[in-house]
């Protein structure tokens, strides 16, 4: 591990001019980013071109073996290929480049070895190099692999910074699972199919506990007599306090237990950004407003059935 992680940190060293270029060059192509190897490296080879496809670059993997028996018909002349290979000598690499130079699409190789045969050929050179693998023998591709995918990586967010790729962008490559719904998902999306309990400032004690618990929010929110504008919210937990407060509940109003000022949301708003208010706050529901006026509730629920928790 400690090899590894030293072998990571020397790549800084080899982010030159070189990289740059070749960032440079991916940016300009009309094509697509083509990424092939042979044994581990084409298992480094697919990684890649999954985090290049889900940072904005259009990006495909080749079997370097596959190529040479019918995949190579994929390359387009306007696509720009990368080939990984720690010693950028095996015999499949050397039967592939040329085929890829005739196709006319440009090449960079992701070596170890830059005074190799690929190495040589290639338009582009990313330096991989590492002194020796983490494998006791020196022989299995460990610290080389490890050293391959980062380089990868700093490719992919090289061109993510470059391409100005925001959260949003990325929010539309990734609508699946809790991630993607973090990054897209609002509160809008989800309030509306609740309930929306609410009372008048003026609305005796028996209204108040019938629209708590007839609506099933653990909360109603308090508006301003004959209007939608909000000046409060009663929880159950006001209720159980109130209890304790009061001798007698006779004439008790929603004004006279409510809290004044709640916590609000906007529809618009993230609905991770709810649900980080929730948990700093400690508190299940939120209530919905636009422009100060009541719209609805977002529960913690709602939150946890969307896969946000």
């Amino acid at each position: 591990m400690t090899d590894e992680a030293e072998a990571i940190a020397r790549l800084a060293d080899f982010i030159d001019e070189h990289f740059e270029d070749c960032v440079k060059a991916i940016l300009s192509i009309k094509g697509r980013v083509v990424v092939t190897g042979i044994g581990k490296s084409a298992n480094i080879a697919t990684k890649i071109v999954a985090t290049l496809n889900s940072t904005g670059t259009p990006a495909l993997f080749m079997h370097a073996a596959d190529a040479i028996h019918g995949d190579l018909g994929m390359i387009q002349p306007d696509d720009f290929v990368i080939c990984i290979s720690k010693s950028g000598n095996t015999p499949e690499i050397k039967v592939l480049v040329p085929l890829l130079k005739r196709k006319g699409a440009q090449l960079a190789a992701l070596v170890s070895s830059t005074d190799s045969y690929l190495a040589q050929s290639a338009d582009f050179v990313l330096n991989a190099s590492v002194e020796r693998e983490a494998c006791p023998h020196n022989l299995a591709p460990t610290t080389s692999t490890t050293a391959a995918l980062a380089l990868g990586d700093a490719l992919a967010v090289s061109l993510l910074e470059a391409r100005g790729f925001s959260s949003a962008d990325f929010a539309t490559l990734h609508p699946g699972g809790s991630l993607g719904k973090r990054l897209y998902l609002k509160v809008d999306d989800i309030f509306r199919q609740n309930m929306a309990p609410h009372v008048s400032e003026n609305a005796p004690l028996k209204d108040i506990i019938i629209e708590i618990s007839s609506k099933r929010l653990g909360a109603t929110a308090v508006v301003k007599d004959g209007t939608t504008e909000l000046v409060g919210i009663i929880t159950d937990g006001d209720l159980r306090r109130m209890l304790n407060k009061y001798d007698s509940i006779e004439g008790i109003r929603a004004s006279d237990i409510m809290t004044a000022s709640p916590l609000s949301i906007e529809p618009e708003t993230y609905a991770a950004e709810a649900l980080a208010i929730m948990q700093e706050k400690n508190i299940t529901q939120l209530i919905v407003t636009k422009a100060g006026k009541f719209e609805g509730f977002v529960h913690l629920h709602d939150l946890l059935k969307e896969g946000l928790i």
